[in-house]
């Protein structure tokens, strides 16, 4: 089987989490997508955000009815304590979860690939998984290839040459694989839909009714709730 694996804050999830998941579902045949909200998200570690509890329960909110998308509490505070949720160390504690026969796929956004080098052991976990890279127009094959730590890098030469080929197709490289699919994002981010919500708007065509209807009873992203998170 092939198997997604989609991480992040999903502080609030919402819409455009889902479309970049289809996108990559549909296109690579994958019999599940796991999302998997992190307890501690390394690169947020001095940032207040909402607790691990609501954030999963809005993930099962908001997959509820796609058969496909399962929730996953690989990175709950119980699976890693307080530590931050390495990318490298859930990847394997998930591939002793799997059988052999299952091929397991990484999916990302290139806003966030472009820093995939910093990432800890960024080598390994392209060895350890194939990327699906979420693309939105203007980015180049050369910022791809140029965000791939060192040691993975093509030539200098091949960088400079592909400046002007868009990021789009499969990268084969020794030690990493990369898919990446343009033009599947949805112009929502979190911030704006905390704003949106902290001023009293309504969230639906963000978020869905049943993630919307749950921030509203709660008063995430409130003063009001704010004791709550």
């Amino acid at each position: 089987m092939n198997v997604g694996l989609f991480g992040g804050t999903f502080d609030p999830i919402h819409r455009g989490h889902l479309t970049v998941a289809r996108a990559a579902q549909q296109r690579f045949k994958l019999g599940k997508v796991l999302f998997v909200p992190a307890t501690t998200p390394p690169h947020k570690q001095d940032q207040k955000i909402t607790s691990y509890p609501h954030r999963y329960a809005m993930v099962c909110l908001a997959v509820q009815g796609e058969k496909q998308f399962i929730p996953s509490a690989i990175e709950s505070p119980e699976e890693c304590g307080n530590a931050p949720s390495y990318s490298i160390d859930t990847v394997r504690r998930l591939k002793k979860q799997l059988k052999k026969s299952d091929r397991l796929f990484f999916l990302v956004g290139m806003d966030q690939f472009k820093d995939i080098a910093k990432w800890r052991e960024p080598e390994a976990l392209l060895r350890e998984t194939e990327f699906i890279v979420m693309n939105r127009p203007g980015w180049s094959l050369a910022e791809v290839g140029a965000s791939l730590p060192e040691s993975m890098r093509p030539a200098a030469k091949m960088i400079k040459a592909s400046e002007h080929w868009p990021a789009d197709g499969d990268i084969i490289l020794k030690g990493a694989t990369l898919h990446l699919l343009t033009d599947v994002s949805e112009k929502i981010s979190a911030t704006q839909i905390r704003k949106a919500a902290q001023s009293g708007r309504k969230l639906d065509a963000l978020l869905g009714p049943a993630v919307a209807e749950y921030i509203r009873k709660t008063g995430l992203y409130t003063e009001k709730g704010k004791s709550r998170q």
